[in-house]
């Protein structure tokens, strides 16, 4: 019994020949080093996202930490 993944059901609706050929024939889609390149540049972008939202979380805890601060100065 062959084992399809999920992936693969993805592939066989969005191009049923594509699939075949690929999974068949066993023929290889051109552009491999294309998508690999699109590959690490979306996980280079996934890295910066995740980056500027640390930093973010990082000012709204520096700006309500200043406002504790001045709060705190102006206690008698």
């Amino acid at each position: 019994m062959e084992i399809i993944r999920a992936s693969e059901i993805g592939a066989y609706v969005y191009c049923a020949r594509a699939w075949w050929l690929n999974r068949v024939v066993e023929i290889e889609p051109e552009g491999r080093e294309r998508r690999a390149q699109g590959t690490l540049l979306h996980t280079q972008h996934g890295h910066t996202v995740t980056f500027s939202q640390m930093l973010l979380l990082l000012a709204i805890g520096l700006f309500f930490a200043g406002v504790a601060l001045a709060v705190i100065s102006m206690l008698p």
